[in-house]
């Protein structure tokens, strides 16, 4: 049985969740309680997991020996002795943990289900990956619940091994979600290091309690993460890897500097309990990507290095967003943007980069002024499909970008950058630039003529200010397709991306009227908007826009 079946035999399980009246977003949430106990004992039977297991009596066999009401009781009493718990790991997994089921005999048909699973094959691949999977098939599914939290792996794994994370260092996420790029992050370094048994017992000790610390605002999400950290070996300190807070708010200003930040922030504007309250910001912004740019790069240590998902928007975004762009290409090497196809996260007209920056210079760490020289792009965006259930994006789309931002395999950036060279002409951009050369005449054929076809170019500091005004909204490829209909995209596609838009500028236009001082009309024209769309007040239970 393949991991693929068994994520598959877990998921049909929600049917029976369904039919106790639970919903989607609940989904994965009630699974994983129950789930977690039981991959905790093959686990622990297996010798994979000796700190952090369950309490007698608080086991997988208690629940297998029970039934009926009395199964259900138990079960809910568990989950508040859990909670209680003297691990601090455990109760942070099961603080305020309930379950919703009401039939005692749905409770019994999961429990067999799931004993019923072949353990032994899951074993083999991980359970950890296992639930890994699990996490996957929910954000591909539901469009909701951890799915606004989920990164794809592909992109993922490709940002960590730019990174190249090396064992010693500090792992940061400030916003960790289910905690995907630490995970990633300590399995490229456990690859590296025969799954740590090259390094000194305190080196291994200090990867598996100390390297890596994640923050997550919303409490279920934290305890997926923690789960998830916890059946991958990651332990963490006392709170476990992730952290349950704000990273734009004091835990945030109070973590220690990072050698590498890998994040994916949530979208949206800052409103509520979320919202940046930082006065170690030197830009006072509502911008949530905007805030978390911020954070990161002055979390760095100097050296330390960075790659963070940013909608188009904290691209050119004018006001304090060219001022947090030019402070970041001031005090950090803002080397490399990826430029990502549309439809890979599950708000399809979400249009998205990963900015990749270090802090200081190659030659001077501490360096703070002037640190950025040029910017090499790639545009893995224009005449690249639409990516989605049909069209999965996958390693394969990203393995060109990969080469030509490591194309010698050094671990040192300096070497890194050393050996680029422009041009790249993957997905298609073959036949363009073929078509090109074929109808050029001399006078047509230079050098930088044949680089408008090319996905990956280099583009000075000086054009970037002068010709730009410091936007790095960078783009030089033409859409072969953009006048042919047929190949449009399709209309649900094409009308995300038009309300995404117009959703950035309404929000730039709301921040203009505060920046005028006339924030009382604004509120009233957003709340007109908002009944015209029938969405109440515009905000979810904690005054957060959704993050996409």
């Amino acid at each position: 049985m393949t991991q693929n079946d068994i994520v598959q035999k877990l998921w049909n399980l929600c049917d029976v969740l369904r039919d106790d009246g639970i919903n989607y977003s609940d989904y994965v949430t009630e699974l994983v309680l129950l789930l977690f106990v039981k991959m905790e004992y093959e686990n622990t039977q297996a010798g994979l997991l000796n700190a952090h297991a369950l309490p007698e009596g608080k086991r997988w066999p208690d629940l297998t020996s029970r039934s009926g009401l009395e199964l259900l009781n138990f079960y809910r009493q568990m989950l508040l002795d859990l909670s209680q718990s003297n691990d601090r790991l455990i109760a942070a997994i099961y603080d305020d943990a309930q379950t919703r089921l009401r039939e005692p005999r749905h409770l019994e048909q999961l429990i067999r289900d799931l004993d019923r699973i072949d353990w032994f094959s899951a074993q083999k691949d991980g359970l950890g990956d296992l639930y890994e999977g699990l996490l996957e098939k929910n954000a591909n599914e539901t469009k909701s619940g951890a799915g606004q939290y989920f990164t794809p792996r592909a992109l993922i794994s490709a940002m960590v091994r730019c990174m190249r994370p090396r064992p010693g260092e500090r792992i940061q996420d400030p916003a960790a979600g289910t905690g995907g790029f630490l995970i990633a992050a300590d399995q490229y370094m456990r690859d590296q290091t025969d799954d740590y048994l090259d390094l000194e017992r305190s080196q291994a000790d200090y990867q598996k309690l100390k390297a890596f610390v994640g923050i997550e605002l919303v409490p279920g999400t934290r305890r997926l993460a923690l789960m998830n950290c916890l059946l991958h070996g990651m332990e963490g300190d006392d709170e476990g890897v992730v952290h349950l807070g704000n990273a734009l708010g004091q835990q945030g200003a109070q973590l220690d500097r990072a050698d590498v930040i890998l994040a994916n922030p949530p979208f949206g504007t800052a409103k509520g309990g979320g919202g940046p309250t930082r006065d170690d910001f030197s830009f006072k912004t509502s911008n949530k990507q905007l805030a978390f740019l911020q954070h990161i790069y002055r979390g760095l240590k100097p050296g330390g290095r960075a790659a963070v998902v940013l909608p188009d928007n904290v691209l050119f975004e004018a006001g304090q967003g060219t001022e947090i762009r030019r402070d970041l290409m001031e005090k950090c090497h803002l080397h490399t943007i990826l430029r990502l196809p549309t439809g890979i996260f599950y708000a399809q007209g979400v249009k998205t980069n990963v900015l990749f920056f270090s802090r200081g210079t190659a030659e001077n760490p501490h360096q703070d002024e002037g640190c950025t020289d040029s910017t090499w792009v790639y545009d893995l965006r224009t005449n690249m499909p639409n990516f989605g259930k049909r069209t999965p994006f996958t390693e394969t789309h990203l393995k060109p970008f990969e080469r030509c931002y490591n194309p010698n395999g050094a671990d040192a950036l300096s070497e890194q950058l050393d050996a680029r060279e422009e041009g790249d002409w993957s997905f298609g951009a073959e036949e363009i630039e073929a078509d090109r050369v074929a109808g050029a005449d001399d006078a047509n054929a230079g050098v930088d003529d044949k680089l408008q076809t090319s996905r990956w170019r280099r583009f000075s500091r000086e054009w970037i200010r002068d010709t730009k005004g410091d936007s790095l909204d960078i783009t030089w490829l033409k859409d072969a397709d953009s006048l042919e209909a047929e190949n449009l995209p399709e209309p649900d596609v094409l009308a995300a991306e038009a309300m995404s838009e117009l959703t950035e500028a309404l929000r730039e236009l709301d921040g203009l009227m505060a920046a005028l001082g006339n924030e009382d009309e604004a509120t009233a024209q957003k709340t007109l908007l908002a009944e015209a769309l029938g969405l109440g007040d515009g905000t979810d239970a904690e005054g957060d826009e959704v993050k996409a």
